[in-house]
């Protein structure tokens, strides 16, 4: 019993001492596994011998600049295939609806002739209050998705000829022409606006852009003019693929030349209205409705492309903060903006510029191409016609390139001499009817010249509007002015289009002199240095408590931000303020809240006024 008690003694004392060692290995290797951790994470945190930073920064502001090339060429493209649909769609309709065999045949009393008339109402008229609710819209959507929207809407128009009712395609031709202005403003905008994001991304280095600093005079005008070329080289490239319809499809289904215009007398100058003399029915055979189906299917396919390439290719345009700045300003003064930009002379010397463009545009694809062109060649040459248009519009599109070398009224004015040159020559010209052989290279000569003086007009003054505007926020506003006064004339060519041939080219004439005489005007203007006024978006006001956003002050700092009691005790200086009135001195004395709130108001007004509606005269003086 000793000796195993000795034993059992000799074993504890062994685990005892060997406890300690055990636990200080265990202590020793956790140590060193958590030096190991330690030493990893230093190497991964730590500088990394191969990583170069100005390299990754290079990459980084690479990737940004291709996204913006991205953007410009998405937007392009979207808008080329969304009007190619819509102009092809509705040339073909009106070509079908226009034969009195296809409707008596296909829709019987259904009255297509009544419903085609109140759709083009509904499509040029509607933009002409479009200056009301264009910028409450931009605001209320943001630019991206105004664009999405709008090609929604255009998406809508092309489905309801699926079912050719007075309740399907009169209200989506009165929501197309709702659209119009607004998709047109906010691509205008979007188009400038990615031109000052490339310029910061290919200049991050420097001082003014890392500083948020206001950039250098012209510094933005190299990309906004390549920008809002490629953006019209494509859009006009629209011309070209509407008349795909007509070229795969309704051309063999038409009569020849002696068929069409058997009735027509004269052609040109001397005719009076649109289709005058043209035979009731166009139609050799009538298309199969399958047929009908399938071509329309196509084009709607088109149009949801359209719409996935403004929704997944189209970047945003602002930083959200923007986008929530520009919501904070008030509905009110959103309205206000574009009648407050009308007071600068520059955009009201523009007026009659946008007028013309207008005019002109409408006028080639219907006055031109109708009473020139079918009139003389037959309805089966619509479709050459109008693509020499497209494709000279397009390839002279890039010719504003030549800004970029040459000053600035070049392209305005070039444009503007060559349109002088063709409407004179347009009063004197009176083709005869069925006289294809001869007449066809004049018109397609006519056709190409005129393409050239729209590219000029229409890329020069997107391009001007940018140029002249390139310090302001947000050019939405300047942008509706310029599409809502399109609109306006778009919708004055609808209303002459009985008038005579000489009538409608002496009131281009006209226009088109008085806008060259006021563009001149401005640009001497400009040269002595006139000032004008440069209006400004309002400061944001915001009301959701807790948001923070960078300003150049702290906006973090304790008390920046006013509390609930303080907004309560400014809404009622401002209420008593508005009860004045003439007894405001009975008023100040009852109330010591009186007399403080209309020296605030009065001194905020005078702030507001300042910052909205008046330019900074010294940045003016010093930019030119």
């Amino acid at each position: 019993m000793a000796a195993a008690a000795v034993e059992g003694n000799v074993y504890r004392e062994a685990e005892v001492q060997a406890a300690p060692l055990a636990e200080e290995r265990n202590v020793l290797h956790a140590r060193g596994a958590e030096g190991n951790i330690q030493g990893e994470v230093e190497e991964f945190l730590g500088p990394q011998s191969d990583y170069d930073e100005e390299e990754e920064e290079r990459k980084y502001y690479r990737r940004k600049r291709l996204g913006v090339v991205k953007n410009v060429l998405g937007a392009s493209c979207g808008v080329m295939i969304l009007y190619s649909v819509y102009m092809g769609l509705l040339q073909m309709q009106l070509i079908l609806h226009y034969d009195e065999t296809y409707r008596e045949v296909k829709y019987g009393s259904l009255g297509l002739e009544d419903i085609d008339k109140k759709v083009l109402m509904g499509i040029n008229f509607t933009p002409v209050i479009g200056l009301l609710y264009t910028p409450v819209l931009i605001r209320f959507l943001g630019t991206k998705w105004m664009m999405f929207l709008a090609s929604g809407i255009y998406a809508l128009f092309v489905s309801t000829n699926y079912w050719e009712r007075y309740y399907t395609l009169v209200p989506s031709a009165v929501a197309v022409g709702v659209v119009i202005v607004p998709l047109w403003a906010s691509l205008g905008n979007y188009i400038t606006r990615m031109a000052q994001l490339y310029y910061e991304f290919v200049n991050y280095k420097e001082e003014h852009v890392q500083e948020q600093k206001k950039v250098p005079k012209g510094a933005y005008h190299r990309y906004i003019i390549i920008f809002q070329s490629v953006f019209y080289i494509f859009f006009h490239l629209s011309f070209v693929f509407a008349e795909f319809p007509m070229i795969f499809f309704l051309n063999g289904f038409l009569h020849d030349v002696p068929h069409s215009t058997s009735n027509a007398k004269t052609c040109g100058a001397d005719t009076k209205g649109l289709t005058t003399g043209f035979n009731k029915t166009v139609l050799e055979r009538l298309p199969r409705s399958l047929l009908l189906i399938e071509v329309e299917s196509v084009l709607m396919g088109a149009a949801f492309l359209a719409m996935i390439i403004f929704l997944a290719l189209c970047g945003a345009a602002y930083r959200p903060t923007e986008e929530i700045d520009l919501r904070s300003i008030g509905w009110g003064n959103i309205f206000q903006l574009p009648f407050k930009h009308l007071r600068d002379y520059r955009l009201r010397l523009l007026c009659p510029f946008f007028i013309y463009s207008g005019l002109e545009m409408l006028f080639v694809v219907t006055g031109f191409i109708l009473s020139y062109g079918v009139c003389t060649v037959g309805i089966k040459k619509l479709w050459l016609l109008i693509m020499i248009y497209g494709l000279s519009s397009s390839m002279c599109s890039a010719g504003s390139f030549s800004l970029l070398r040459l000053p600035r009224p070049v392209a305005l004015l070039g444009g503007a001499a060559v349109h002088l040159c063709l409407l004179l020559a347009l009063m004197c010209w009176s083709p005869q009817p069925q006289n294809q052989n001869q007449e066809l290279p004049q018109l397609l000569v006519v056709a190409a010249l005129w393409g050239l003086g729209t590219a000029l007009i229409k890329t020069g003054l997107s391009t001007l509007l940018g140029m002249l505007y390139e310090d302001k926020e947000r050019l939405d506003f300047v942008y509706t002015i310029f599409h809502w006064w399109q609109a306006i004339a778009i919708f004055i060519v609808y209303l002459w289009s009985g008038l005579p041939m000489r009538a409608k080219l002496g009131i281009l004439l006209v226009t088109l002199l008085v806008a060259a005489f006021c563009y001149w005007q401005m640009e001497q203007r400009l040269a002595k240095k006139v000032p004008y006024r440069l209006p400004r978006i309002p400061r944001p006001r915001h009301k959701v408590k807790g948001y923070r956003y960078l300003e150049e002050e702290n906006s973090d700092e304790s008390g920046s931000e006013p509390s609930d009691e303080d907004d309560e005790q400014e809404d009622e200086e401002e209420v008593l303020s508005d009860h004045d009135g003439g007894d405001a001195g009975s008023q100040g004395s009852q109330s010591p809240l009186a007399g403080g709130g209309r020296a605030r108001n009065r001194r905020k007004q005078r702030q507001d006024a300042a910052y909205e509606q008046t330019g900074d005269m010294e940045d003016y003086v010093n930019g030119l």
